[in-house]
């Protein structure tokens, strides 16, 4: 009889440990999805009164300044919204480009603020916001456009004319697949290069992305070049060489990501989304206008 109490007693023990367990799991959040007292991340952060972000120190999207400063195109557009949502400090967390992905996953930091460019492949993996930027190719040529330049097939289309490009940029793929031959590029170490190619008439045009030209200009201060305003986005492939970058969030986190969306999109309305990115070398055409993450992630931009 004591050998059957001690056993009854043993196995109401156990009962309550397998009861007491799951209580334990619904607390922590691993338990049913009913479950409410889940403290998520936005409401953590609107508590703590700051954000941890993750970014790759790379100019001009998110970077450290000599003095310390965490500053940069992503970061100064997130401070903004942040600040508006009563979120006064950001604290940067560096890693590897390749890395951001994986580190926001594992919670090593809240959300991504490097410029990353919204791709189907990695809407798979996280909760895009709305694009802040835009970015395609840009051209400059000699004051006035002589040579009418304003595609890449333009340049296809006129053997005469030379494109200068930096050796390995994807520019010379995208010339290349424009049908520009390889006698009409002109391949450069690096993009000052490139526009004293064009200043030294070894060129009539030079490509790169929108803000590096642009960076570029500013830092030459040559008023006999200017850039092609019109240009048109080649196409590769069927698909316009356009890219879009946005800050990134975990995809449970898109209660985060809706809030940050709504205060972006006043950013943009109100015209401060252009003052906020201009002074990283972006002009107007690289804002993004109304195209949202959904569509980039679906390839419908």
């Amino acid at each position: 009889m004591k050998k059957l109490f001690r056993t009854l007693g043993l196995s109401l023990i156990m009962m309550t440990a397998v009861v007491g367990c799951g209580v334990s799991k619904g607390k922590t959040g691993v338990g049913t999805s009913s479950d409410t007292s889940v403290e998520s991340t936005w409401q953590r952060v609107k508590k703590q009164g700051y954000v941890t972000v993750g970014f790759a120190n790379e100019k001009p999207y998110a970077y450290v300044t000599p003095d310390g400063k965490l500053t940069g195109e992503a970061v100064e557009v997130a401070r903004t919204v942040l600040t508006r949502l009563g979120i006064h400090e950001m604290r940067g967390e560096i890693t590897e480009f390749g890395s951001l992905i994986p580190g926001l996953k594992a919670k090593r930091f809240d959300m991504i603020t490097a410029g990353m460019f919204i791709k189907p492949e990695r809407c798979k993996e996280v909760a895009f916001a709305d694009p802040e930027y835009s970015i395609g190719e840009a051209i400059a040529v000699k004051k006035g456009n002589v040579v009418n330049i304003h595609s890449y097939r333009d340049i296809s289309a006129n053997p005469k004319v030379k494109v200068a490009v930096m050796t390995g940029a994807i520019e010379v793929d995208y010339l290349q697949k424009s049908r520009v031959s390889a006698a009409q590029i002109v391949t450069v170490p690096d993009q000052p290069s490139a526009v004293a190619a064009l200043q030294a008439g070894r060129a009539d045009v030079v490509t790169m992305t929108g803000p590096s030209l642009q960076s570029v200009l500013d830092a030459v201060k040559d008023p006999s070049i200017e850039r092609v305003m019109d240009f048109q986005q080649p196409m590769i492939e069927g698909k316009s060489a356009r890219g879009y970058g946005a800050t990134a969030f975990r995809k449970e986190d898109k209660d985060f990501r809706d809030a940050f969306n709504r205060e972006l999109q006043k950013l943009k309305e109100s015209g401060e989304l252009f003052k906020i990115i201009q002074p990283f070398g972006f002009t107007k055409q690289e804002l993004p206008g109304n195209v949202t993450a959904e569509q980039v992630c679906t390839n419908e931009q």
